[in-house]
């Protein structure tokens, strides 16, 4: 007398839930692989150092010499009185500088200038390396 089994196994395999989570997978990278479009593509020259979380004011400057102040773009001449705006009432005031690497030095030393002139603190932003 032979015993044969009932339960066969089905050798068809259910999609249904692999796209699921495939398509799940997808919307979650999506979300949180967004550029944000506020801030400015610059190529930061590199350095070891500890990066800071605390920002008041960014200033920028592009490969076209342009400046930002909190991605506004602002002429140097009025470069001055834009920063005292945007830093008055702060405890205490200080400016990120974000500079591009083919920028020539003198542009950010006209930064540095306005800020050492008002007693404001300046951090130049820099890539790791």
């Amino acid at each position: 007398m032979s015993i044969k089994s009932t339960n066969k196994v089905s050798p068809e395999f259910s999609m249904s839930s692999m796209t699921d989570i495939v398509f799940l997978l997808l919307i979650f990278f999506m979300l949180t692989a967004s550029n944000n479009p506020k801030v400015l593509d610059l190529l930061l020259p590199k350095a070891q150092g500890k990066s800071s979380t605390i920002q008041n004011v960014s200033v920028s400057i592009d490969k076209d010499a342009q400046y930002y102040v909190n991605n506004k773009l602002v002429d140097i001449s009025q470069m001055e009185t834009e920063l005292k705006e945007a830093l008055s009432g702060m405890e205490n005031p200080t400016i990120v500088l974000r500079v591009e690497e083919s920028v020539p030095i003198e542009k950010a030393v006209s930064v540095m200038d306005i800020a050492n002139q008002n007693q404001y603190k300046l951090i130049l932003a820099v890539r790791p390396k």
